[in-house]
């Protein structure tokens, strides 16, 4: 095999396999390495008519690719990619770059990097997002790392990537792991809108006693409107899907246990340990976790009962397309304010406007209101929290009291809206020019002379409170 290939991927599943035949489509010669035969041969059968070639020999592929190689990881996050660079990179040269697309968490790519330094060889982290249709038709891209290594892949990027309007959804986001930090925010994003969305579905299903249908109906008409994304419109579709099985909507057969990778997990360590308040991330991490506990909820439930009906149904209808609004842009606020954040702590030079951009196509999050995101850090690239620009402010004030109904209804009603109600308390708490934790600080005072600042003078002060 002449090494005459512009790109390599180790790992053949769908999306590394559909990535490929994406840069082939586009005019690159490809070749992929998997342990697996029969997946090697898919690759080869799909791209017959293209510059591909695939195989199960590690040796073989790195002679198949040109000088200075590029090397794309497509295997799970953790134990799998040491285990891949560790047999990959004495067969590799000095300035050879490899590129792990898995979710890796950051530290590890922080690590990763170092090691492939010591031996000559450049190494980044770059999230991508959009599933298997994404990675095959246009995918949003999120790299970090040495930016003259990116340099050296952004034409074959730019060329597979989704497109908005004529710009490419890939950009470079930063140094270091800043590529792995932008998608794990992303996917804690996801966690907060998906299970926002659960609970607008529960509402209408078990609080406003629509039918599946109505539901459908519902969604696909947000759809149309200010919550304009592919996940209310895979929502919407969703629902349209019958069991053939049993002949009743798929949904309601689906077991009401769901489960993550451990992104959401990792936002919100990381919300706490920049002190980012990521409320929605917390609640849908929560809620997933509570569905594993199926046997206690069920016992639960014999003994207190479920929830009750909505009595005022086409009230609370009505208010719940603007409910949800509200608790999506607080949840990329949220999101937002955690990257910047994080570019500070981690000197990432993060450009928002950027990354609000490359979300806008291909991304699991993708969203019409992204572009108002956008313009808001085009206006204010220092702007501290989303929920301060003016556009974004006056539509809050609206649709904020829509989401007080709704949430008013549902807890009434004792329908768990976990995510809605902390996208809310957030929103208050944010808003609020005085907040109780006075009485905390006196409280840490009182049992340990943690000491207290006073809004009349400054310093530390202790008070012996029991003399």
């Amino acid at each position: 095999m002449s090494a005459s290939f512009d790109f390599g991927m180790v790992g053949l599943g769908v999306m590394g396999r559909n990535l490929l035949l994406n840069l082939a489509d586009h005019n690159f010669g490809v070749a992929g390495l998997d342990t697996n035969q029969e997946k090697v041969q898919a690759l080869k059968n799909e791209g017959a008519a293209k510059k591909v070639d695939a195989t199960t020999d590690a040796k073989a592929f790195v002679a198949m690719l040109t000088l200075p190689r590029v090397v794309m990881l497509l295997v799970p996050a953790g134990k799998a990619v040491d285990s891949v660079l560790t047999e990959l990179s004495p067969l590799l040269s000095p300035g050879d770059l490899v590129i792990d697309a898995g979710n890796s968490h950051f530290k590890d790519t922080d690590r990763r990097a170092k090691e492939m330094a010591a031996k000559g060889l450049h190494f980044f982290g770059m999230g991508v997002s959009g599933g298997e249709a994404g990675a095959r038709r246009g995918p949003a891209m999120m790299p970090g790392g040495p930016k003259d290594a990116y340099e050296r892949v952004r034409p074959m990027f730019d060329a597979i990537a989704a497109k908005v309007n004529g710009e490419p959804c890939v950009a470079w986001c930063g140094p270091g792991s800043a590529g792995n930090y932008v998608k794990m925010v992303h996917n804690g994003i996801e966690y907060g809108l998906m299970q926002i969305l659960g609970e607008c579905y529960d509402i209408m299903r078990r609080g406003l006693g629509m039918s599946i249908p109505q539901i459908q109906k519902t969604f696909a008409e947000w759809n149309q409107g200010p919550l304009a994304s592919f996940l209310v419109e895979i929502t919407a579709k969703i629902l349209t899907k019958t069991d053939p099985k049993t002949g009743k909507h798929l949904v309601e057969v689906i077991l009401d246990v769901a489960r993550g990778k451990g992104t959401g997990k990792w936002t919100t360590q990381e919300a706490a340990e920049l002190q980012s308040p990521f409320l929605a991330v917390e609640a849908a991490v929560a809620m997933r976790d509570l569905s594993g506990q199926e046997a206690e909820r069920a016992e639960a439930n014999r003994i207190y009962g479920g929830p009750s009906t909505i009595a005022d149904a086409t009230r609370i209808k009505n208010h719940l397309e603007n409910a949800c609004l509200a608790a999506f842009t607080m949840t990329y606020a949220q999101g937002f304010g955690l990257l910047r954040k994080a570019s500070a702590a981690y000197g990432y030079q993060l450009e928002l406007e950027t990354i609000a951009r490359i979300w806008r196509g291909g991304c699991i999050i993708r969203a019409a209101f992204l572009e108002t995101i956008r313009q808001a850090y085009k206006t204010r690239a220092d702007l501290p929290h989303l929920m301060l620009d003016a556009k974004i402010a006056e539509s809050l004030k609206t649709t904020q009291g829509d989401l007080r109904e709704v949430l008013r209804a549902a807890l009434g009603a004792g329908i768990p809206a976990a995510a809605l109600s902390a996208c809310l308390q957030l929103f208050d708490a944010y808003r609020s020019g005085q907040l109780p934790t006075n009485l905390v600080q006196a409280q840490r005072d009182f049992f340990g002379a943690h000491t207290y600042e006073r809004v009349d003078e400054k310093g530390s002060f202790h008070t012996k409170w029991e003399e």
